[in-house]
């Protein structure tokens, strides 16, 4: 019998599942709600069809109806179309949780839909989306023992916060997403939120907020279980993909073929390419009667096999190096002479060419999220490219897919709360070779070329990726994996930091679960590869010569609120002519009173301030109209530049007496000598004069 509605109640949240209200017709399906958040969760899959490629063929896709919320969709068109980062980020976080969970061999190809149809603005649309497809996998007809869960772990001055609400976490200066089942860690994602100053998290603390994460996925799992117990299906006989290398191929390539494995995986140890691998199995083919495909495999499995052996046993790696060591570093600064900032990082065979842009309010990236009821604006970007050549592939340079949504995140998560500027600034990170994470040399030449630019940070912040081999109690923890560590392990674990602690880390685990003593371990080791890490980027650092010529500087003070409206003046006028006249950009905080000037040159900034001070010290800003052409007065000099020289006007403001204008009839001019002036232009608030 299937049980229909059930609910289940833990800490501050309230889920109720129903299983029989919506989407019959899949293999599995939730009508979820917490509080007014409604959420439609299905699992479909194709029970006629098996597919040979060596991969599991699940898709998930987290969709967000913008009725949910009472809104229109934004843009041209009013249909949803194109997802946005943050359902894509959504999707990738359900699809890292919920693999691990099938079985091996399984080829079938599987949907996971989840629909967010009502919204209330204050639940955790993540650990919910999270918590309904997990339950729809649960419940359906599919191999899947285990129902998931996910809990998110805030941070403010009284201690812990779980799964706070979207509002309680604006104060947290933490944000750690734990997915799992009973004590068993799948997935975390862990950030440090930016505050006034670097609000890292201690390795100590961390792990406090793994266990407390932990404690409430084994009582909500087990909630789970008690609370869907006649609700599950029986699960459906399908045709499990059994391994097609011969046991009998596998042994005589592990006798005969060993010395020239062993090679090989050398060779492999520096690229992420499989060629030489194929190469082996067209040798070996022509002394066999199998198959291309059957030799390949067969040499997959002896692979993965000496790899772990060399690992374990030998506590030596493909190539060579101890477990605990990082690779050969090389970095260059500002390579790149008409960009902001620059960074070639390399480690290893992975290389990253990071560029940092830095512009004005105009230049940020308008987002909406469901639960805003206006536009927000992404003042720090961080943007992810891996064309195929990095890898040795001849493929076309396309749009950005999932991946490399994900990999910018990640990058973007470390270095955020490390920022003291607060211009908008664009990091694009080119990924020229690859080897091992990109992402976190990234992270690395990310905060590099933040430096290179002038942007001011707290603190350097640097990744590393590390990997693990276990088999049964024996395991072992790798520093900086490779390509090739990365697909025979079983984890793979990004940490990112400063000197002082963490400030993202993103964990995915291969094998179903992790100890806690495994995860302290690879913290601990991180730590000290990011503190190895750390000290090659501040002598790097320290060789930094920034760009005066073309990097924008910033100027920053405040003005009292209600006077921000004389800065801009009529219809804009006033601000339309200090940017024209200055050269410089200005935004405006009418909500703090706060005036940011950015722009070439530091005396040109300069004299854009005084220049407002100074209106602002005259009380309400004259309208230039007011003067008339041939106007002929008596003015002192309140600045002389390097294109001529400000001339105070009789009535308020000033005018530009260029320097085209000077040549040839006086010389040596003094800031406060009273010349005789004529008025020749009034144009947008700009006057020019000339000398009577």
């Amino acid at each position: 019998m299937i049980v229909g509605e059930m609910t289940v109640h833990l800490d501050s949240m309230i889920e109720n599942f129903d299983f029989t209200k919506a989407a019959q017709q899949a293999s599995g399906s939730v009508w979820y709600c917490c509080g007014k958040t409604v959420i439609l969760a299905s699992v479909a899959v194709d029970y006629d069809t098996v597919l040979e490629e060596d991969f599991l063929p699940l898709t998930v896709q987290y969709i967000e109806k913008t009725y949910a919320n009472a809104k229109f969709p934004s843009g041209f068109i009013k249909r949803e179309s194109k997802p946005s980062d943050f359902e894509t980020l959504t999707s990738r976080l359900i699809d890292r949780t919920l693999r691990p969970l099938f079985p091996k061999g399984y080829a079938h190809p599987t949907q996971i839909s989840v629909m967010v149809l009502s919204y209330d603005g204050v639940s955790d649309l993540q650990v919910c989306a999270l918590n309904a497809a997990s339950s729809a996998l649960y419940v359906s007809d599919l191999p899947i023992f285990v129902p998931v869960n996910a809990v998110r772990i805030g941070k403010n001055q009284s201690g812990f916060l779980i799964n706070p609400s979207m509002q309680e976490m604006q104060g947290s200066t933490l944000d750690l997403y734990i997915s799992g089942y009973l004590d068993h860690v799948l997935m975390i994602e862990m950030r440090s939120l930016p505050n006034d100053d670097l609000c890292e998290l201690s390795e100590a603390e961390f792990f406090e907020a793994v266990e407390l994460a932990k404690r409430v996925i084994s009582e909500r799992s087990r909630r789970y279980e008690e609370s869907f117990e006649g609700a599950k299906k029986e699960p459906i006989k399908l045709q499990i993909k059994i391994d097609q290398a011969r046991d009998e191929a596998v042994e005589w390539i592990w006798m005969h073929y060993h010395k020239e494995l062993a090679l090989t995986l050398g060779k492999m140890a520096k690229s992420e390419r499989a060629s030489e691998l194929k190469n082996l199995a067209l040798r070996i083919q022509e002394q066999v009667s199998w198959e291309f495909s059957e030799v390949l495999k067969a040499l997959e499995i002896c692979k993965k096999r000496m790899l772990r052996e060399m690992i374990l046993k030998d506590q030596k790696r493909a190539d060579g190096r101890a477990l605990d060591e990082v690779r050969e570093i090389w970095i260059e600064t500002n390579i790149l002479p008409c960009a902001h900032g620059s960074c070639l990082f390399k480690r290893g065979q992975t290389q990253a060419l990071v560029v940092a842009t830095i512009g004005s309010d105009n230049d940020a990236q308008s987002y909406e999220l469901l639960g805003d009821k206006t536009t927000s604006k992404e003042r720090f970007m961080v943007h992810y490219n891996f064309p195929g050549f990095s890898v040795g592939e001849a493929s076309m340079i396309g749009a950005p897919g999932r991946r490399e949504l994900g990999h910018g995140n990640l990058a973007k998560r470390a270095l955020e709360a490390s920022l003291k500027d607060r211009r908008v600034v664009r990091l694009v990170s080119e990924i020229l070779e690859s080897n091992g994470s990109s992402s976190m040399a990234t992270v690395c030449g990310g905060s590099l070329a933040l430096a290179a630019s002038g942007v001011e940070t707290h603190e350097l912040v640097a990744g590393v990726a590390m990997g693990l081999v276990k088999e049964n109690e024996s395991y072992a923890v790798l520093t900086d994996i490779m390509g090739l560590e990365d697909h025979c392990g079983d984890m793979d674990f990004k940490v990112a930091g400063t000197k002082r602690g963490i400030t993202a880390l993103q964990m995915d685990i291969k094998l179903g679960g992790m100890k806690s003593e495994i995860l302290k371990g690879a913290i601990e080791q991180a730590r000290e590869a990011r503190l190895h890490i750390l000290g090659l980027m501040e002598e790097a650092c320290a060789k930094i010569e920034i760009n005066e010529e073309i990097v924008p500087s910033v100027i920053t003070f405040d003005v009292p609120v209600e006077r921000i409206v004389e800065i801009i003046g009529t219809g804009g006028k006033v601000i339309k002519e200090i940017i024209e006249r200055f050269g410089v950009n200005i935004d405006l905080d009418r909500t703090k009173g706060e005036v940011r000037i950015n722009g070439l040159g530091a005396e040109r900034l300069k004299n854009a301030k005084e220049y407002i001070l100074s209106l602002l010290a005259k009380g309400k800003v004259r309208d230039f109209a007011d003067y008339e052409v041939g106007m002929c007065f008596d003015g002192k000099i309140k600045k002389i530049v390097d294109f001529g020289a400000f001339i105070e006007m009789p009535n308020g403001g000033d005018g530009l007496l260029h320097i085209s204008k000077i040549r040839g009839k006086r010389e040596n001019l003094r800031e406060g000598e009273i010349l005789g002036c004529r008025v020749l232009s009034v144009s947008q608030n700009k006057i020019e004069l000339d000398l009577v």
